[in-house]
């Protein structure tokens, strides 16, 4: 299976999981959540959709090579087709920060996506979660653009360290969210769209 084929799998699979966890509540609530990440968490990130998935309304289905828009060079239009395709109707973006999830550029995009208003879609809240295999080395982990609105209590997003609970799941989203609300004019997204993945040894 080639890499494109790979990733669109395993986003496929874990959106199941997603629809799965989702059926357990009817919390009218409960947040609609774009999540972010890069394939090689992807066992980690089920665990976490399969843990909390009941807790808030999950989708995993991102920008994979797979995608039309990918190579074009009109960072407007990429920036535009992801909000149309895969975060229309999310309210906060879920960044699971692995390894190598920096060196991912669609993880870049989804991001800038989510820090951009577009027609009637308004920016979305940010947060980080270090997932477990990353606990103990957060700032080199953190892709760019995230780095550049998480920092303490004085940017945009937070980082969270990975949840021990239903609360913390709870209070980390709700965070987000109503950083929409009071923290917008601290969003840094001025950096340039990351052009290509780099290599994570």
């Amino acid at each position: 299976m080639n890499q494109m084929s790979a990733t669109r799998a395993s986003q496929v699979r874990i959106q199941r999981i997603a629809e799965s966890e989702v059926r357990k509540s009817a919390d009218p609530a409960r947040h609609k959540c774009f999540v972010s990440y890069h394939v090689a968490d992807d066992q980690e990130v089920a665990q976490f959709i399969t843990d909390y998935g009941r807790l808030f309304i999950p989708t995993v289905v991102g920008v994979t090579e797979d995608d039309d828009f990918v190579d074009s060079t009109d960072t407007a239009y990429i920036m535009n087709e992801i909000r149309e395709r895969y975060l229309s109707d999310s309210t906060v973006t879920i960044v699971m920060v692995g390894r190598c999830t920096w060196a991912r550029r669609f993880v870049d995009w989804e991001i800038y996506s989510t820090l951009r208003t577009y027609k009637n879609y308004p920016i979305s809240g940010l947060m980080g979660i270090a997932l477990p295999s990353v606990a103990n080395d957060l700032t080199k982990q953190a892709p760019a653009r995230l780095a550049d609105n998480v920092d303490d209590h004085k940017k945009y997003a937070r980082w969270w360290k990975y949840p021990n609970s239903a609360q913390d799941v709870k209070t980390c989203i709700e965070d987000a969210f109503q950083a929409r609300s009071n923290r917008t004019p601290l969003i840094n997204n001025t950096r340039a769209r990351k052009e290509r993945s780099s290599q994570c040894s």
